[in-house]
């Protein structure tokens, strides 16, 4: 395989395989390492190897236990011992900035709607083919979107957050890198965190590309290398691709339900659906450019007519076999987001056997998985690991 220039230095993607070859297992052994790559991964020790397996994320941070995507979100999934905190999900600004929401709509998680000064602002858009309504990040400038704050996006499962509505402003990319930093030098230990690139195809279609901002300001910071505790994911494969001549950084590919189609192959005519990328032929296309997939739990355990789990696909060992990690999504503790088979009565606001449910997913190989509840994820994996 030929090397190409990225940055301005030879990239080879041997090299960047790595990353995703470098895996341990939850016996602490190492999978898919031949003997050159075996010495140079222990000769540099660094990156996605260092972190533990089964990995626990958290989701937009703590999300379980504060509205999501605030940095008090974020610091209470580091509190709790989070391995990464996926800080997070990344829009644009009217002036270009990035900022950290799960979707470019705000109506749900901010309380925008409450500002007169911007009712004009509410609108209809179709975001990879959905009609939404409401505020967009898009039309708004750094400055505005400052004047808002967070509230809880699932209150009906989560009353308990409301409690914090409108005590956290929405953050910046930067914010979170610098706060990252100012972390890690306290704890004595280095944060990692997670961020989402959400649709790239239409922000690049409204002129405000996002990987071009990403790598731009992980350059900035200095955290745009392969050992960079930044791992980057989207849900188009050609962002992915993008990302993968502009930075050196640790690239995961989100997959959606099996009979789906990412957005950017939609817009470009590929037929191909998730079905498709998750096969042994899409999993070693994607092993060419990336790390890692992020696959829905139901890729791992399909679940039946009921909601009930069935028998684990040969994902975890189909990809496993071309060295991509797996960091599925997205354990709750809550009734509504857990299989049948684990839930107790049927109020949307209880747990269920959230602990059951991760001996299940555990058991299957996977190497981490995004949480709402980082304390929950790691009393199950100490339970896992220790048997």
């Amino acid at each position: 395989m030929g090397t190409q220039e990225t940055n301005g230095h030879a990239h080879t993607p041997g090299r960047r395989a790595l990353l995703g070859a470098a895996v341990l297992g939850a016996g602490g052994t190492v999978l898919g390492l031949g003997g050159t790559a075996r010495a140079e991964a222990s000769r540099e020790g660094r990156g996605v190897k260092s972190l533990p397996v089964p990995t626990i994320i958290g989701h937009r941070g703590a999300s379980g236990y504060r509205p999501e995507h605030t940095l008090a979100a974020y610091q209470l999934a580091l509190d709790m011992g989070a391995d990464i905190v996926e800080a997070g999900d990344l829009v644009p600004t009217k002036d270009g900035h990035l900022v950290c929401r799960h979707e470019p709509e705000i109506g749900g998680t901010t309380d925008v709607a409450d500002h007169p000064e911007f009712a004009g602002r509410r609108t209809t858009k179709t975001v990879d083919g959905v009609a939404t309504t409401g505020w967009f990040t898009e039309d708004f400038t750094l400055a505005e979107l400052k004047t808002l704050r967070a509230k809880e996006r699932i209150p009906a499962n989560r009353p308990h957050n409301t409690l914090y509505d409108g005590r956290w402003e929405i953050p910046t990319f930067e914010e979170v890198l610098r706060w990252q930093d100012e972390q890690t030098k306290r704890r004595g230990k280095q944060v990692w965190i997670y961020p989402e690139l959400k649709h790239p195809t239409y922000f690049r279609g409204l002129g405000l590309g996002l990987e071009e901002r990403v790598a731009k300001v992980l350059r900035k910071h200095g955290k745009h290398k392969w050992h960079s505790p930044v791992i980057l994911q989207s849900f188009e494969p050609t962002s992915i691709q993008r990302l993968n001549k502009l930075v050196d950084n640790p690239l995961v590919v989100l997959l959606s339900g099996a009979n789906t189609r990412p957005w950017d192959f939609v817009a470009t005519g590929d037929p191909r659906t998730v079905a498709d990328l998750v096969k042994p032929a899409g999993l070693r296309e994607i092993a060419s450019y990336a790390q890692g997939i992020g696959p829905t739990l139901d890729l791992v355990v399909p679940k039946d007519r009921a909601g009930n789990l069935t028998q684990p696909t040969t994902l975890v060992a189909d990809a496993h076999k071309v060295g991509l990690i797996l960091h599925p999504y997205t354990l709750r503790n809550e009734n509504p987001f857990l299989p049948a088979d684990f839930r107790k009565g049927t109020d949307p606001d209880a747990y269920g056997d959230v602990f059951g449910a991760y001996r299940a997913y555990f058991a299957t190989g996977i190497d981490g998985v995004f949480t709402d509840h980082p304390d929950t994820g790691l009393l199950a994996r100490e339970e896992f690991v220790n048997g």
